[in-house]
């Protein structure tokens, strides 16, 4: 599983914001506390003594272990009469704590250099929020498919009911995104447009996201868009290209409704050829037939496409439309 470095970055930043906002509330407390409490500096003072002879015995060969044990003691008993001294003044007892996010790691990230569960999900959800960023990805959820909007009857054209194949459509999906692995297999969205390519690709998105993995979801246009721009730039450092060839899984929404030139239909075939070859998962959702897929970006693509990719067929009539009459 990986994460682009702006992620990364975000998460770093977070915890750090978060330590330091937590380090800043207990320095407050504890000028707060010792100004209006003089005796819990002095029992500090002990306490700062007691670690010190600590270190002192372990110099002390086999007599060390019975005087820890006593300095333990006195440890915990001078943290009871701090404890007394903050509730007879009305503070609760873990006033001088530092209130750090997360106990366990201290909101560093990392526990005996193992990563904290506080920054794996701290990472999925900054992963969410960006697709969230560049889609309505929030309101596109396995639970609100309705698959009532699917005519019932059989389709003359294809001989299956649309609301029967888009039940298994959406079980499929689901099955797709609970299981995802680095070895799915990659699939092409097609239909008419209005039935559900785009909802389908982000429920999935999300829920690969959730489970750890970097995924890149965006419209044909932007992700051609961008990489034409990095392409011409002054200093072209290839990150964006990078980040779209290697990522977990790459989402490509609306393949075929950006404007056609010779750079984006090179672009396309690098994309669909480079991932295949490395065996990454790419999804392709398009309103676009094989045909005119094929005039659009060369037999060579299509041929990837239909040999490389699930084809999932889409059938239905225009559920926007259904939607807005309803």
């Amino acid at each position: 599983m990986s994460y682009s470095k702006e992620t990364l970055l975000k998460a770093t930043q977070i915890l750090e914001s978060r330590r330091n906002k937590a380090q800043r509330i207990q320095l407050a407390h504890h000028m707060e506390v010792t100004d209006k409490i003089p005796e819990i500096a002095k029992y500090e003072a002990k306490l700062a003594e007691t670690g010190l002879a600590v270190v002192k015995a372990f110099g002390m060969g086999q007599d060390a272990k019975g005087y820890i044990e006593t300095l333990a003691k006195l440890n915990l008993s001078i943290q009871e009469s701090i404890k007394k001294a903050l509730a007879e003044n009305g503070y609760p007892e873990n006033y001088l704590e530092t209130p750090y996010t997360c106990k366990k790691c201290c909101d560093t990230g990392f526990i005996e250099g193992y990563i904290c569960e506080c920054r794996t999900q701290l990472l999925k959800e900054i992963a969410k929020n960006s697709l969230a960023s560049v889609s309505q990805s929030a309101d596109c959820t396995f639970d609100n498919f309705n698959t009532d909007y699917y005519p019932l009857p059989i389709d003359e054209h294809t001989g299956v009911s649309p609301r029967k194949r888009m039940t298994e459509v959406l079980e499929y999906c689901k099955c797709y995104a609970e299981d995802f692995s680095l070895e799915s297999e990659s699939l092409y969205f097609h239909g008419a447009t209005g039935l559900g390519k785009t909802h389908l690709s982000l429920a999935i998105a999300n829920t690969v996201a959730e489970n750890g993995f970097k995924v890149i979801y965006d419209s044909a246009q932007n992700i051609l868009s961008s990489l034409e721009r990095e392409k011409f730039s002054y200093n072209n450092s290839g990150e964006k290209e990078h980040e779209i060839l290697d990522c977990d899984l790459l989402i490509i929404d609306d393949l075929g409704s950006e404007f056609s030139t010779q750079f984006t239909v090179s672009a396309v075939y690098n994309i669909i050829n480079t991932r295949l070859n490395r065996s990454k998962p790419v999804i392709i959702s398009t309103n676009l037939t094989k045909n005119e897929l094929e005039a659009k970006y060369s037999q060579r693509v299509m041929s990837r496409i239909i040999g490389g990719y699930v084809s999932i067929l889409f059938l239905g009539k225009d559920i926007r439309q259904l939607k807005k009459d309803f």
